[in-house]
């Protein structure tokens, strides 16, 4: 299919084709907050046919770094797929979205954004008019409580979730929850303030990822409109504040994030937060704000075990009109155990093959599907790169896991190193034994049972897996 199936028809392919059909596809694969943070302040800088080369610009360094590392893979697909042959896609620094013209492009406009935080001067009653207008709660309807897949790794932060959207400002308040990528924090957050606005359509709600709070503090500081700005955030009755540890090393920004705080839980209205760590481990975070954070309820979301993976693939791909077999959606499951986000992303190539070349939904089929992103995990991820990354996160050495040494502090890591080496390879227990200095296969199996045992009822455990997993992927 051509032009990235925009419904746009363009004359000839063009980079301007190009970058309206690559908004287009992105805005339908990810969640609307992840498009406007970081695809949407993204414009096109400059196309050289001779080269054909793309260069793609970001407003700032951080989220230069982070497109790179995270997007340029399905940019780059999409360019490659528009043009039909490969293109040299680069990113640049692109202050407000307009760089360098190599070829005569004609500056890209971006696509509508709502107002900043302060904007005319001439007059407070406009100031504060377009403020209130401009910030209304901007949650995604499609983030409910019904359409959130619950299981073991997740069922105590719902369950306190539905709470407080039932009981806003007096049950947990605050309430922070925590835990890696794509485990469905700001789905629950989501939840909440749906919630609350469909039993109270009046209600004062905003969700707002930390980054952009960040940039609202930047701008009310540049244009003295803290008044503003204060009067706006402290008359909330709920506010959703997603992925708070953005706030490290920002003084400036934590300070009003606490005057903000405790306006609003003075004025009984509830505060959510999200992070990816545990509030007493968050670096560069205020030690009175980490106070407050412990205060209320604070809960982790664990990585979705198998049978709860299974059942978000099935779930999904049924609400996307085709239905997806047990068999696959276990095949699929196994294959991929960091988060949800990654098994969206999965089912999405799946989906996409499917509809493509009219095939339905096998194990083949999936495999074919996924084959590049199983060859890279295949090649990523070897006993003894688990060897390593378990040994780096708990502060031992390789060697260990080869000696003979069984002092707790050495035995318990080497344990885990077996377990990941079982679940996330595909050797054998006397392979893995061999590996490990020659172990015997039951002491492999005692060390699986045990650790996997333990794992689905020790939270601790489980976050700590889950992050040397995320270590192995990245």
């Amino acid at each position: 299919m051509s032009n990235l199936q925009n419904p746009i028809t363009l004359n000839s392919l063009s980079p301007l084709g190009f970058w309206d059909g690559a908004l287009g596809a992105l805005a339908r694969e990810l969640s609307p907050q992840q498009f406007k943070t970081w695809i949407q302040p993204l414009s096109l800088v400059s196309f050289d046919e001779s080269e054909q080369s793309l260069i793609l610009g970001a407003p700032n360094r951080f989220k230069l770094d982070w497109i790179k590392k995270t997007f340029s893979d399905r940019l780059q697909e999409l360019a490659d797929q528009y043009f039909g042959h490969p293109i040299n896609l680069s990113f640049v620094l692109s202050v407000g979205g307009s760089g360098a013209q190599t070829v005569g492009i004609a500056p890209i406009q971006k696509l509508p954004e709502q107002q900043e935080l302060v904007v005319a001067t001439d007059s407070n009653s406009t100031e504060e008019q377009a403020f209130e207008i401009e910030d209304h709660s901007k949650l995604n309807p499609n983030l409910t409580f019904d359409t959130f897949v619950t299981g073991k790794a997740n069922q105590l932060a719902r369950a306190a979730s539905i709470q407080v959207a039932h009981n806003p400002g007096t049950s947990y308040n605050p309430m922070f929850l925590y835990g890696g990528v794509g485990l469905g924090k700001t789905h629950l957050i989501h939840a909440i303030g749906n919630h609350l606005l469909k039993e109270k359509p009046n209600a004062r709600i905003r969700y707002i990822h930390a980054e952009q709070y960040v940039s609202d503090v930047v701008r009310a500081y540049q244009q003295k409109a803290f008044d503003r700005f204060k009067r706006y955030y402290h008359s909330l009755d709920l506010l959703l504040i997603d992925d708070i540890q953005f706030f490290s090393g920002k003084s400036r920004t934590q300070e009003e994030f606490f005057y903000a705080f405790e306006a609003l839980l003075s004025n009984k209205a509830q505060v959510i937060i999200t992070s990816d760590t545990y509030p007493k481990e968050m670096a560069g975070i205020d030690d009175r704000l980490i106070s407050r954070f412990d205060s209320g309820l604070t809960v982790a979301i664990e990585p979705p075990e198998l049978e709860m993976r299974v059942a978000i693939l099935m779930k999904k791909a049924l609400s996307e009109g085709i239905p997806m077999s047990e068999d696959v959606a276990f095949f699929v499951a196994k294959h991929l155990r960091s988060n949800v986000r990654e098994l969206e992303g999965a089912l999405r190539k799946i989906l996409a093959f499917v509809r493509f070349h009219g095939k339905e939904v096998t194990i083949e089929v999936a495999r074919v599907a996924l084959k590049d992103l199983l060859s890279i995990q295949n090649r990523q991820i070897s006993v003894d790169n688990i060897q390593k990354a378990v040994a780096d996160f708990y502060s031992i050495k390789v060697a260990d896991m080869y000696s003979k040494k069984r002092p707790a502090n050495i035995a318990r890591p080497r344990q885990i190193a077996m377990f990941m080496a079982k679940e996330l390879t595909q050797k054998s227990l006397p392979e893995i034994g061999e590996l490990f200095g020659g172990r015997d296969h039951t002491t492999v199996l005692h060390a699986v049972r045990k650790i996997g045992e333990e794992r689905s009822h020790d939270g601790q455990l489980n976050h700590e897996i889950h992050v040397i997993e995320q270590t192995l992927k990245s």
